[in-house]
């Protein structure tokens, strides 16, 4: 009896051990662009000659003090739950930095990179998941509530992968965090779940991104159909993307001589020193193999958006 009860010990205390060291992902609260359209807190900016109206979260956390204790309870709620959190106030600093740095980067020909000032944010932030907030407060007589909607966004792909939405019930509380969480709670967990089931995904088959190969026209006489021991440099390229994906998961939807475009790309979230991966880790794994003989090719790795890979093969 006494060894049952020890082997019974041990399978809980081990399963325990496992759970307590399951990954989760690491997310980011934010408030939703119906939000900030609602409350007047959008920004424009010139991509390229087109006009784009984006929300302007700085000037939200700025401005709306409501704002800041509704995140910092959803964050605390998910906190409880052991997700890791990026804080969104602490991360704008760093965007300003990063933007200033992005503003100096053109292509060959001048061109700007096509990237919004919410790639920026996602990119410093680095979180595998945003979660969208919108909220309204409702009143009827003394007594209010809430109506929210969470969204969960795969910050790569930007593909909604949970949904939590709902209306508390009516209260004297006067405090809006009250009556968020009170609103919230009942539908948190099984968002949660969604996150989660999202994140073991991820671990299993690979994070989504897209890969993109360009070469410079500079006279080198290299492109995608020079070969090598009797290979083009694109078939090359393609069996390096086969080995290198989550069982070879990916998508090449366009190829020409200078030109190559592979979506649906899986790459592991975690190198093999257990280090976490990005898109543009794994295009610098695939520079640093072009950089070796008999390629001895130079190139360039770079992002557009988090999830979005860019090698640029000729020069720097």
């Amino acid at each position: 009896m006494k060894r049952i009860i020890l082997l019974i010990s041990l399978v809980i205390m081990f399963g325990g051990a496992v759970f307590a060291q399951a990954k989760k992902p690491t997310i980011m609260v934010v408030p939703s662009d119906v939000w900030c359209n609602k409350n007047g807190f959008t920004t424009t900016y010139d991509n390229q000659g087109s006009k784009v109206i984006i929300p302007d979260y700085k000037l939200a956390m700025q401005s709306d003090e409501n704002l800041i204790l509704v995140i910092a309870k959803i964050n605390t709620l998910m906190s409880d739950r052991g997700f890791p959190l990026k804080n969104l106030e602490s991360v704008l600093k760093n965007v300003e930095q990063q933007t200033a740095q992005d503003n100096m980067r053109t292509s060959k020909e001048g061109s700007s990179l096509a990237e919004s000032p919410l790639d920026v944010l996602k990119k410093t932030a680095k979180a595998d998941i945003i979660m969208q907030l919108t909220y309204t407060l409702n009143q009827t007589g003394p007594k209010k509530s809430v109506t929210f909607n969470l969204q969960g966004i795969d910050a790569y792909t930007g593909k909604q992968i949970a949904g939590a939405q709902g209306t508390g019930a009516p209260s004297f509380s006067s405090e809006l965090p009250v009556l968020l969480e009170e609103a919230v709670l009942s539908q948190l967990d099984n968002f949660n779940a969604q996150l989660q089931s999202h994140f073991d995904d991820l671990l299993t088959n690979g994070r989504e991104v897209t890969l993109r190969i360009q070469v410079w026209d500079n006279g080198s006489g290299t492109d995608l159909e020079s070969e090598y021991d009797g290979d083009e440099l694109g078939e090359i390229i393609d069996d390096w993307v086969f080995k290198n994906t989550v069982n070879g998961r990916y998508s090449k939807s366009e190829s020409s001589e200078n030109y190559m475009f592979f979506e649906q790309v899986r790459i592991p979230l975690y190198d093999a020193n257990n280090k976490p991966m990005d898109t543009k880790d794994f295009v610098q794994q695939l520079r640093k193999f072009l950089k070796e003989p008999p390629y001895n090719l130079i190139s360039k790795a770079d992002m557009n958006g988090l999830g979005a890979g860019l090698l640029y093969i000729g020069e720097k």
